[in-house]
This record gives structure tokens, sequence and C-alpha cells, in this order.
């Protein structure tokens, strides 16, 4: 007979599991030297092996961590009224994070007419949208760039997974674009109100004087919800499409503006 109690399960399941690695993680933090109860990569993989999880695993889940951006979760009332601000993609790919970052670094500037805004570390770099004339040329010659340019920031984070694969997260925020659509939307609002005091002060009937405030704002505000909707979208696609070529090795060196302008005057 086997010496566990009879009330203790053979099976556990998905939740009572997550709660016993959490408690297991907690026993082993209050035993060790770090503070705070922390522990060190070293320790958790220790941990890992003597829970039975794969080491692989749990490096891509610490790599998953450490490429998470912490980001306020929207509640507000323009994410209400006009959706989501935030596209993000995340991949696996061959290289170091050195040489991820430097390929990403290349495309961005050169192929999404972005320009560098930061370097926060040797993981991690910020782009925004070129706007100055060379950039919108670019734009205009290559056909892309459109979808990120109305991005406030584009980033990228790179965090080697083993000697030989690094795993990146790429996040484009539209959160100014979104602002400047409630705008927009209140103006046009505004417009219609006025048009609707002239025509009420030229004795037009109240319905009529209405009309245009009541035509205008809910016309408005599907038009401003939807250009932010598919901005967003089109940022996610754009943002995947860089990780593909990535993966496939292609986001080197991209043509330069010289080429491609003398591919246009030979076309």
């Amino acid at each position: 007979m086997p010496d566990r109690p009879d009330n203790l399960p053979s099976k556990i399941d998905r939740a009572a599991v997550d709660r016993v690695l959490a408690r297991a993680v907690q026993l082993q933090s209050e035993g060790s030297a770090e503070p705070q109860g922390q522990l060190t990569e070293a320790q958790l993989l220790d941990l890992a092996k003597e829970v039975g999880l794969d080491p692989v695993n749990l490096r891509q889940a610490l790599a998953e961590e450490r490429t998470r951006v912490a980001l306020p979760e929207e509640h507000g009332m323009l994410a209400s009224l006009y959706g989501g601000s935030l596209a993000s993609a995340q991949r696996t790919v061959r290289g170091s994070p050195a040489q991820v970052l430097r390929a990403l670094d290349d495309w961005m500037q050169r192929q999404e007419s972005l320009v560098v805004q930061r370097y926060h570390s040797t993981e991690r770099i910020v782009w925004e949208a070129r706007r100055d004339l060379v950039g919108t040329i670019r734009r205009a010659v290559s056909g892309r760039g459109r979808s990120l340019v109305r991005a406030t920031n584009v980033s990228a984070t790179a965090i080697a997974l083993d000697d030989t694969r690094t795993l990146v997260r790429l996040d484009a925020q539209l959160g100014g674009y979104r602002a400047l659509m409630a705008q927009q939307n209140v103006a046009v609002t505004g417009g219609g109100i006025v048009v609707g005091g002239v025509l009420a002060v030229l004795g037009f009937p109240i319905v009529a004087a209405a009309a245009p405030a009541l035509v205008f704002a809910p016309a408005g505000f599907a038009v401003a919800r939807s250009s932010q909707r598919r901005s967003v979208e089109r940022a996610q696609v754009a943002l995947e499409q860089v990780l593909d070529r990535l993966e496939r090795g292609d986001a080197g060196r991209p043509p330069t503006l010289l080429s491609m302008l003398s591919a246009v005057v030979r076309g």
C-alpha cells in the first residue's frame, strides 16, 4: 500500500500545479540569501530540474518575461470609445541579440523610415517615425513605412535563449494617433453644432437645424474609430512581416534611396 494520505489525489489539475509551483518558489526563496525573496536564474533552473521541467522551456519563459513590456492596462474613455493603441509581435530567431538588433535597426531606418529615439540598453531599441523630407520620399518611393508612421514609437527587445537563438519582441504604440482621431471627432461634432446653430438663426425648423449635429457626430466617431482600428491592424501586420524577414534571414540592408530612385527611373 502506498504511504500517501487517502485524501491526496493521484492527479493534480493545472490550477493546483500552478499553486504548488508558486509555493515551492516561495519556500525556496525564503530559505535563500537573496533579498526580498528573489531568485537567480541559476536557482530557477535548479528548481525546474527538481520539479521535472525542461530547462529549455524555462529559459524560453524567462526570455519572454524579460521581453515583456510593462504597459498600463488601457481603460479610460479613449480606449473605450476608439479601441486599443498597441500592436505587438514576438518570435524566436537565429542569431545573437546584438546581431538581431543590428539587422532590425538597419531595416527600420532604411525600409520603414524610422529613426532611433533611444538605445535603452544592449537589448532594447526604440524608434520613432522619420517625418522630414527624406523620410517622406522614402515612403513614397518604396511604398513601405506607411503602416508604422502613425506610431508614437516602435520598440524592439531581444533576449538570448542560448548561443544560437534569440527571442525578439516588437511593439508599436499608437496612442498619439488615437488622441488625434478623438480631437478630429470633437472638431467634426463641433462643426455640426455650429452649422445647426446657423440654420436655427436663419429660421430653419428645429429638426433641420439639429440634423447636421445628429449626422456629423456619429459619422465622425465611426470614421475615427475605424481609422484607429485599421492603423493598429496594419501596424500589427507590419511588425509580423518584419519578423518574417528576420526569421528568413533577409532583413539585412535593404535598397538605398538612390537605388530605389534609379529603379523607378529605369522603370
